[in-house]
Order: structure tokens, then sequence, then C-alpha cells
């Protein structure tokens, strides 16, 4: 069967990546009549931090935050349909459950990216060129695995399967969803690349557990929210008074994650806009200080931690439990005995010291995978801001030449535009329907004019209402 855009017709849309953002991208795609989109992922099977499913982790957004439920409320694609099309909707409606398992999401994103006919895995995008002949971008893949007729990985097709081999796709849209890859810190790059020394991103914590279990002493680093969920994890899982754990952050305190209901309006499209439409040095001076809105550990977590270390008072004596807030960890080197010493600083008190430990989780957080090797042919389209990275419009759209009349949607790399809201789920479907509207035309998804209490900025001079930067509307 020969895919759609392969032929004389581009498509309307191409995604590069399905992860859940260009997952909903994908499902509310579904629900626009006429429009020919296919998205592209190298991976077999959709998996969502499949290390960090830890049993009982939630999400730290309600479960309204799905692919579509914040636009489109009533879409097959939502939560709750998924919930109901497995029987399991009077068992979620008596468990009054508004934060779900982080498990529950993998799965219902799973659920989803299996029966949408326009995501097809095993699909690797080796390059992205404007070509103008055709007012389209040609996508050179790699089909990477063997799957049936059809789009849906893992399941049984009627016809003859695809097998691995090279192609070329055309669409007059492109929306880029390449998503994050784990950030090691320099100081431990070294050790983290040994296999004989146990130092491990928390992305694969799950896949080292009965490892880190069977270890001495255990140090975390990172005062995110991974960073607490293993923390708690291993401290539950292991007895008392031979706990043999430290949890290690560069914050000054252990923090919980902004979530009062008026500070949460700061993920609101509202708010994004208004970021949108700040100068450039006002933008990169903010996102720094506003590390709690996105960077804390949930109160509920914190409370779970504290109350693990009190019940093991009970007894007489403290738990062997260390948590250090201000410490940055300078060096890191293997031992003659294959333990990992860690050469730190204090920042406050201006001192260093030393720990020695059996093994190192960091949860030291994601950044996002750049583009730029994907879309170095169109480079010298490519608008860029003072600090050298691509302008990004209101519309989510890369800001490019007029010679290109496409247009490149991006999710989850405009942080420096859009603000913290960039990796929230809460706004995924959204951008989404900002994306959609913006390559039809027309309001193929009606948004609301305004989302949030908060008045960003002073009234008559609100940048949020500008849809462009320097670009094209």
């Amino acid at each position: 069967m020969t895919p759609p855009g392969t032929g004389t017709t581009p498509l309307d849309l191409l995604g590069v990546g399905i992860g859940p953002f260009n997952l909903s991208l994908a499902a509310l795609a579904d629900g626009v009549p006429g429009l020919r989109a296919a998205f592209l992922d190298e991976r077999p099977a959709f998996r969502w931090h499949p290390g960090l499913l830890i049993e009982g982790a939630t999400l730290q957004v309600p479960f309204l935050a799905d692919l579509v439920s914040l636009v489109d409320p009533t879409s097959r694609w939502s939560f709750l349909n998924h919930v109901r099309e497995s029987d399991r909707l009077f068992p979620f409606y008596f468990a009054e459950k508004f934060h779900i398992d982080r498990r529950e999401y993998d799965a219902y994103c799973r659920w989803a990216s299996e029966r949408l006919p326009s995501c097809r895995f095993g699909h690797r995008v080796d390059s992205v060129r404007w070509d103008g002949e055709r007012a389209a971008f040609a996508v050179d893949f790699t089909r990477t695995t063997e799957t049936p007729t059809g789009n849906r990985a893992g399941t049984t097709g009627s016809g003859t399967a695809t097998r691995p081999g090279n192609g070329r796709l055309y669409a007059r849209h492109l929306a880029l969803g390449v998503g994050t890859a784990p950030y090691v810190p320099e100081p431990l790059r070294g050790l983290a690349g040994d296999p004989a020394v146990p130092v491990l991103h928390s992305a694969d914590y799950l896949d080292h557990r009965d490892r880190l279990l069977a270890a001495g002493h255990v140090t975390v680093v990172g005062a995110g929210q991974s960073g607490a969920e293993v923390l708690l994890d291993l401290l539950r899982a292991r007895p008392p008074g031979r706990e043999g754990l430290t949890w290690l952050a560069r914050t000054p305190a252990f923090a919980p994650m902004e979530y009062s209901k008026i500070g949460l309006e700061q993920f609101t499209p509202d708010y994004t806009r208004y970021f949108h439409g700040l100068p450039e040095a006002t933008r990169d001076r903010l996102l720094p200080a506003q590390w709690q809105l996105y960077k804390g550990v949930s109160g509920e977590t914190l409370g779970e931690i504290h109350d693990e270390l009190y019940r093991r008072t009970l007894g007489g004596g403290w738990p062997d439990v260390s948590l250090t807030p201000g410490v940055t960890v300078r060096a890191a080197t293997r031992t003659a005995r294959g333990r990992v010493e860690l050469a730190l600083e204090h920042g406050q008190q201006e001192s260093r010291g030393q720990l020695t430990t059996d093994a190192v989780v960091l949860a030291t957080g994601y950044r996002e995978r750049s583009p730029a090797t994907l879309l170095a042919p169109l480079d010298k389209y490519l608008a860029r801001d003072g600090a050298g990275r691509p302008l990004v419009d209101g519309d989510q759209r890369l800001v490019l030449d007029g010679a290109v009349t496409g247009g490149v949607f991006v999710q989850n790399a405009e942080r420096h535009t859009h603000g913290v809201g960039t990796p929230d789920l809460g706004l995924a479907a959204w951008r989404s329907a900002v994306i959609l509207n913006a390559l039809t035309g027309r309001d193929a998804y009606r948004l609301p004019a305004r989302t949030a209490f908060t008045t960003f900025g002073l009234p008559g001079r609100d940048p949020a209402l500008t849809s462009t930067v320097g670009g094209r509307p």
C-alpha cells in the first residue's frame, strides 16, 4: 500500500516524533474533516518515561490534561473514553482520582497511538528539505521495523507488511515533536558511561532498581519530582536503620512546586501569550527565576517522604538518610574499590567536602533534543533571536524566510519564546488546536478568548494580542 504523501498530492501535515504532544496533535487532527496527516516515530511503539513508571507515582496534572479534553471533551480520544472502552468507568468514578497514576497515563497514550490511523512507528525521519516546485517539504525516512499494512505497530493488519527500507514523503506543513533527552551534568558524564559503576539517570531507574536496592549506599542527585519519587521508592524498600540514602540538590531547599489555583494560571494560554510578547532579555531573565513552577516537588510527595522518615524514628534513633540542599557536585571519580567519590561544594557555606557512595541516581532532568541536524537544509531560511535560537511565532511556527510557504510547527522546543508552560501536559491540547487552526486557516477548534482570572500586563498594553514575532501572521 502506498502511504499518503508519496504521490503527487502532498500531505497537509507530517509530524516528526510521537510523544504526548504530537500524539495530541494526531488525535485532534483526526477530527478535522479532509485533513491528510501522518506522524512518524522511529520507536517500535509508544512508551512514556518507562523507567519512571514507579508503582503509585501519579501525574502532576489532573486527568483532564489528556490529549484532547481541554479543547474537545467530546472527542473519542479522551481519557474518559479510554476508561469507558476498557469497562472501568464506574470503578474510576468511585476511585475519585483526579490525578491518575503515571502507568495509567502511559497505557492511555498507547491505547490512542495504536488506534489512530495517522500514527506510524518504526519510521525514522532522516532529513527535511523544502521543495519549491512542489511547494512542500520533502521528508526522507527509513523504515526500521517490519509492520503490517495499516499504521498500528504491534497489531495484525490485513495486507502486505511494510519491510525495512527507505522512503520519501511530501507535506505542506511539519510538526516537530522530537521530545527531550536525559541530561547528565558534565562532572558525571564519564562515570555515567561506565557499565562497571552504577551511575545512571533516573530515566533508567526501574531497569536498575534491583541493583540499587542491593547497594550499600545510594545517592540521589536532583531536587525535582523524579528525584523525590526515586528517593521515596528506595526508602520504602530498604530496612529501617540501614537505609543508606543521601539526597543532594543544588536548589536552596527541597521546595514544593507551585500548586495554588491562582499560581497555576501561569500555565494558561493567557500567560503563554503574555510571555511570548515580552522582550527577549526579559524572557531570559524570567525563566530561571520561575524554577519552582515546574522543577519543584509536589507537596504530597514531600509529605510522604517526611511521613516515612518519621515512622522510622518511632523505635528511637534516626534513619540513615541525609537530605542536603544547596550542594553542587563538582567532580566524580571511581575509587579502587569500585565505589563513587563525589566532590561537593556548598554554595551558602562556601565550603567543600567529599561523599563516597556505592551508586548514584541522577534526577537531573531533561533537555530539548535539538532539531538542528534534521533541519540543516532549512537553516538558511530560519530567523533567529539574539542568542542564535530559532524564533517561534504565536502560532507555534518557526519564523522562516518568505521563500518557504509551508509551516514548521514545534512542540516542546520553544521554552525561550513561550515560557514555563512549554513542557506542561495541560497545554498540549490547546497548543495542538492552535497549530491546526493556523495550518487550516480557520477555526478547526474554537478556543476561548480568556483562560485566566489574572491579567498579565497592564490593560491596553497586553502584548499577548500580538500573534507573530517578526514573521508571517
